[in-house]
């Protein structure tokens, strides 16, 4: 921008030293920079391009008001986006209360009540504590991915973001596969790092 608008100031600059130093015969300067030599030889009429205006201001719709990001000033942007919201959750609950959503949810919860049963009546229930759990495997989950952990315990990514932020702590047989993605021996009772 800034080069086209200096550049014909500059070629006139250097033409009117030269016409004053120049000896009879010499050629004019060359005006490489707006190429307006060439132009005019062609029998067209020389403009000096300027820089190019700036955009028009934008208008908020709601409001009338000029905005500097987006279609809609802040204001009203937060508004409709509120609305929207509102909109969205009441779709959302309609949908998460039809027959379908509760039959899903039934059948989870019915896995995950015979996955407990199951791991309780295992033997390995009864070689795990939380106190081993907070102190050994929740603070090294910071470095685990929430997917991998989502997809290693079968749950959906917002728990597995709690249980790795330590805002929710999960069923008991998850811990030892949670143990074995942080690196830790895979019997808990030695609670031993694997050397990396």
């Amino acid at each position: 921008m800034w080069a086209r608008a200096v550049a014909p100031v500059t070629e006139w600059v250097a033409q009117a030293i030269w016409s004053q130093r120049k000896k009879a015969g010499e050629q004019l300067l060359p005006t490489r920079l707006t190429q307006r030599r060439r132009t005019e030889g062609r029998g067209k009429e020389f403009i000096a391009k300027s820089a190019s205006p700036s955009p028009p201001p934008k208008i908020c719709p709601g409001c009338g008001a000029v905005t500097h990001e987006g279609r809609l000033c802040q204001t009203c942007g937060r508004q409709i986006s509120g609305e929207k919201l509102i909109e969205l959750a009441k779709r959302g609950r309609v949908v998460a209360q039809n027959a379908h959503s509760q039959k899903k949810r039934s059948e989870t919860q019915r896995r995950q009540e015979a996955a407990k049963r199951q791991w309780q009546n295992s033997s390995a229930a009864s070689s795990f504590d939380r106190e081993k759990y907070d102190r050994e495997i929740q603070p090294h989950l910071a470095s685990v991915p929430i997917a991998r952990i989502a997809s290693t315990l079968g749950v959906c990514q917002p728990y597995a973001a709690d249980i790795r932020g330590g805002r929710r702590r999960p069923h008991p047989r998850h811990w030892q596969a949670l143990a074995g993605l942080v690196g830790l021996s895979s019997d808990l009772k030695t609670h031993t790092r694997r050397s990396n």
